[in-house]
C-alpha cells in the first residue's frame, strides 16, 4: 500500500468520541459482570456505570441535542452529524442498560440473598413486614412528600435533574373521572429502607445480615394517605435527566463568581430534559404523557425493567461484609519520605513541632517522585504545602485549585500560610463541572482569610496541577515546585492513579513562576524553559516529539512511544501518530477511556496497539515516553490527547531529569503493558477484548504490583 497517497483525515480511520466513551463504560460494567470481582465491589461498579452514564447524558448528549436544534450539521471526525450521533449512541445504549438492568435483577440480587444481604420487593414482604413499613411511612416518609395534581389548573410540575418520581393514576369514586398525579421520591431520605433485626430474613435459624425495601415501593403501596378519598388505580415510576452544563458568558460577566453561582441555581432547577427512564410496565398512555409534557421524543425514552437509579447501589458498600469486597488498602509512606517530621501544630513564632527533616531538605538532595493511591498523598502532597504554611522561611505559596474535597486541609493550610503573614495566591477554577459550588464556597473562605484568588482567564479552564514555594535559604531565594498529574483532593487521591514530581530545580521554578504571572496578571508569556504549556506550545511540541521518533525510523534507527492517558481524541496528535506508524515506530498506548485512534488498520497503524485498563482505582495519571534514538525523554503532567486539553486548558506538562524517576516511570508504564488481568486490547473495529491470565501465563494486575512496591518501598514487606 503506498502510504504516501493515503488520506490520513478520513473518516474511516477515526472512532467516534461518544461511541468510544459508552465502550469505556461498557468496560467498567464489565467489573460487575465478572465472577471474579467481588461481590459487593460488582455493586458499586453498576452504580459507577449509571452514575457515568447520567453525567453523559446531562452534558454530551444534551450538546448533541443543542446542536440538532441549532441545525448544526459540521460532521465529527467520523463523519456523523450530531443526530447521526444520537441515533448510533441510542442504539449502543439500549442493550448495555438491558444487560446491566438484568444482571442486577436475575443473578446479583440472587447473589445477594445467598450471602444474608435481602433486597426486595414490597409485594414479597410478610404482613408484620408490611405493618412496620406501614408505621414507617407515617412516621418518616408521609411528611415529607408533595403530592402535585396535574390538571387544567393545575399544570404539570416541574421535574428536577435526576430526580425519582412516581406517575399516579388516580380516580374519582362518585364520577369514575381519573386523575393524573406526581409524586417526588424524596432524596433526603436513604433510597432502600432496612428492616429491624427482628424482621429480617431467617435462614437456617440464622437472622439475615440486612434486609430491605426500595423507598419508592414503600411510598406506592402507601399512596392512599396521600389521596385520601380518592382510589389509587396505578402508579409507575420514571426518573429524568436534563441538561445539566453552565453557559457563561464570561465576556459579559463583571463578576465570574457570581455569573457561575447564578448559573448553578439554574442547574439546580434544570435546563431542557434529555433523557427519560421509566418501567417497561408503564402503559403507553403514560409514557406519552410524560413524553409530551417533557418535549422528549422516542429516541430518549429508556425502558428499565428493574429499579431505576441504580447509582444508589452505592449505599451497599456500607454493609460490613469486607468478605465481599477488595481487601482494603492504606496507602503507605515510602522510606524516602518516612525522615520527614510532620507538622503536629503551628506555635505562635510559626515552628513546626514534630522530630526529623523537613521536607525541603530531602528535595534539596534529589527529586521525589510520589505515585498515588500506593503512596500516601496526607504524607507527601499535603505535606509539602502545611510544612510551607508553617515554615517561617517560607515567603510565598502559589498553587492551582481544579476540584479539592469539601473539607480540605489544603485549603485549612492555605488560610494558615496567609494569617502566618506569607503572600498566598491559589487560582480556582470556578468551571470545574460538577465542583463549582464546592470551589465557590473554598474562593470565599480563602478571600476573606486574606489569599490572593483569582478565578482563571476568559475562554480556557485552568487544569493544570502545580504548587510554587518560594523559600528564603541562605540568603538566596530557592523554588520549590509541585507539578502533578491529578488535584490536590485527599480524597480521590485514595481512588485515583496519579503520579506528582516534587523538585526545586531552577528552570522548573522559573517556569512556574512565569507561568502563575500569566495565569494572575497581564503576562503574555508562550515560551518556556522546560514546561509543556497548553494552550500554546504542548500540541506543537508533543507532534514534534512524535515526528522525531519517525524521522529516527526513516534515517534507519529504532523508534518507540509509549503514552499512558485518560484520553485520545485530538485529530492532529492521532494523524501525527499515524504517520509515525508508517514510519516504523513502535507505539503503545495505554488510554483508559475515550480512543478515537483506530489501531492496527494495514498501511496506517500497524504499529499501534491500544489497551485500557480498568481495575478498583480510576487510572487518572498521564504519562509520555520517547525514546528519542536512545537520547530517551519521559514526561508527566495535567493533560491528555484531547483537543480541549491542547486548545482551551491550561495545562502543565514536565519533563523527568532524574534518571532514577526516568527510570522508575518506565517501570510503571512496562508493568501496565504486561497487565493481563485489568487490560482491555482495543480492536480495529472499534471493540475491546479483556485479556485474561489463561492466555497470557500467570495473572499479573498491575495495581495489584503497586500495591506490593509501595509495601516494599515503605520497608512492610
Amino acid at each position: 500500500m503506498a502510504t504516501s497517497n493515503i488520506n490520513l483525515k478520513d473518516p474511516k480511520y477515526y472512532f467516534n468520541r461518544e461511541l468510544s466513551w459508552l465502550e469505556f463504560n461498557y468496560r467498567v460494567l464489565h467489573e460487575s459482570l465478572d465472577e471474579r470481582t467481588p461481590l459487593l465491589e460488582r455493586l458499586k461498579f453498576l452504580a459507577i456505570f449509571s452514575s457515568n452514564l447520567d453525567e453523559f447524558f446531562m452534558v454530551r448528549v444534551a450538546a448533541l441535542k443543542q446542536q440538532v436544534q441549532a441545525n448544526v450539521i459540521k460532521l465529527s471526525p467520523d463523519g456523523l452529524t450530531p443526530s447521526e450521533q444520537l441515533i448510533t449512541i441510542r442504539n449502543r445504549l439500549r442493550p448495555l442498560v438491558k444487560e446491566q438492568d438484568h444482571l442486577f435483577e436475575y443473578t446479583l440480587r440472587s447473589l445477594l440473598i445467598a450471602q444474608g444481604i435481602y433486597l426486595i420487593n414490597y409485594v414479597d414482604l410478610d404482613q408484620e413486614q408490611r405493618t412496620y413499613l406501614h408505621q414507617y411511612f407515617e412516621d418518616y416518609i408521609f411528611p415529607v412528600l408533595t403530592p402535585l395534581a396535574v390538571d387544567p389548573s393545575h399544570p404539570f410540575p416541574y421535574i428536577s435533574n435526576l430526580s425519582l418520581n412516581l406517575a399516579v393514576i388516580v380516580r374519582e369514586p362518585d364520577t369514575n373521572e381519573e386523575r393524573f398525579a406526581r409524586v417526588k421520591v424524596p432524596q433526603v431520605l436513604p433510597r432502600f429502607v432496612a428492616l429491624p433485626k427482628e424482621l429480617r430474613h431467617q435462614e437456617d435459624d440464622q437472622t439475615a445480615l440486612w434486609t430491605g425495601v426500595p423507598l419508592e415501593q414503600v411510598i406506592a403501596h402507601n399512596l392512599e394517605a396521600l389521596f385520601p378519598g380518592m382510589i389509587v388505580q396505578e402508579c409507575h415510576a420514571f426518573r429524568v435527566t436534563r441538561n445539566a452544563d453552565l453557559s457563561v458568558e464570561e465576556d459579559e460577566a463583571d463578576d465570574l463568581l457570581l455569573a457561575i453561582e447564578q448559573e448553578l441555581r439554574k442547574r439546580h432547577v434544570g435546563k431542557s430534559a434529555v433523557r427519560l427512564e421509566i418501567h417497561t410496565s408503564t402503559p403507553e398512555s403514560i409514557k406519552l404523557r410524560l413524553m409530551e409534557d417533557l418535549e422528549l421524543e422516542e429516541i430518549d425514552i429508556y425502558d428499565i425493567d428493574g429499579l431505576l437509579g441504580l447509582k444508589d447501589l452505592f449505599y451497599f458498600m456500607s454493609i460490613p461484609r469486607p468478605d465481599l469486597k477488595d481487601p482494603s488498602w492504606s496507602a503507605v509512606v515510602p522510606t524516602f519520605l518516612q525522615r520527614v517530621k510532620e507538622v503536629v501544630d503551628g506555635n505562635e513564632d510559626g515552628k513546626i513541632e514534630g522530630e526529623g527533616e523537613d521536607i525541603f531538605s530531602l528535595i534539596r538532595h534529589s527529586d521525589l517522585l510520589v505515585h498515588h493511591p500506593y503512596h500516601s498523598f496526607v504524607a507527601s502532597v499535603q505535606q509539602f504545602i502545611t510544612q510551607s504554611a508553617y515554615d517561617p522561611d517560607v515567603l510565598a505559596i502559589k498553587m492551582t485549585l481544579y476540584r479539592t474535597s469539601g473539607d480540605s486541609p489544603i485549603v485549612n493550610a492555605l488560610i494558615t500560610a496567609a494569617e502566618n503573614g506569607k503572600q498566598v495566591a491559589v487560582l480556582v477554577e470556578l468551571k470545574a463541572r460538577f465542583d463549582e459550588e464546592n470551589n465557590i464556597l473554598w474562593a470565599r473562605r480563602l478571600e476573606q482569610a486574606g489569599v490572593h484568588v483569582v478565578y482563571g482567564l476568559v475562554g480556557l479552564k485552568t487544569h493544570t496541577k502545580v504548587i510554587l514555594v518560594v523559600r528564603r535559604e541562605s540568603n538566596k531565594m530557592r523554588r520549590y515546585v509541585h507539578i502533578g498529574t491529578g488535584n490536590y483532593n485527599p480524597k480521590t487521591a485514595k481512588l485515583y492513579t496519579d503520579l506528582g514530581l516534587l523538585t526545586c530545580r531552577e528552570e522548573l521554578g522559573a517556569d512556574l513562576t512565569d507561568l502563575f504571572n500569566f495565569l494572575t496578571g497581564y503576562s503574555r508569556q508562550k515560551s518556556y524553559r522546560k514546561l509543556l504549556v497548553a494552550p500554546f506550545s504542548m500540541r506543537d511540541r508533543m507532534i514534534g516529539m512524535i515526528r522525531r521518533e519517525a524521522e529516527h525510523c526513516r534515517n534507519g534507527g529504532s523508534g518507540r512511544i509509549v503514552a499512558k492517558m485518560n484520553a485520545l481524541v485530538d485529530s492532529p496528535i492521532i494523524e501525527a501518530l499515524y504517520k509515525a506508524s508508517q514510519a516504523g515506530v513502535k507505539i503503545d498506548l495505554i488510554i483508559r477511556g475515550i480512543c478515537c485512534l483506530r489501531p492496527k488498520v494495514e498501511g496506517i497503524s500497524d504499529n499501534i496497539n491500544v489497551i485500557s485498563i480498568i481495575g478498583r482505582f480510576l487510572e487518572h495519571s498521564r504519562i509520555f515516553y520517547f525514546h528519542n534514538g536512545g537520547d530517551e525523554e519521559i514526561y508527566i503532567g495535567s493533560a491528555d490527547w484531547m483537543t480541549r486539553n491542547l486548545s482551551r486548558r491550561v495545562e502543565a506538562i514536565t519533563p523527568i531529569d532524574d534518571p532514577n524517576i526516568a527510570k522508575e516511570l518506565q517501570e510503571i508504564l512496562g508493568i501496565m503493558l504486561a497487565d493481563n488481568r485489568q487490560a482491555w486490547e482495543l480492536q480495529t473495529d472499534g471493540s475491546y477484548i479483556q485479556r485474561y491470565s489463561s492466555d497470557n501465563g500467570p495473572e499479573q494486575s498491575s495495581q495489584n504490583i503497586f500495591m506490593e512496591m509501595a509495601l516494599k518501598s515503605a520497608g512492610n514487606v
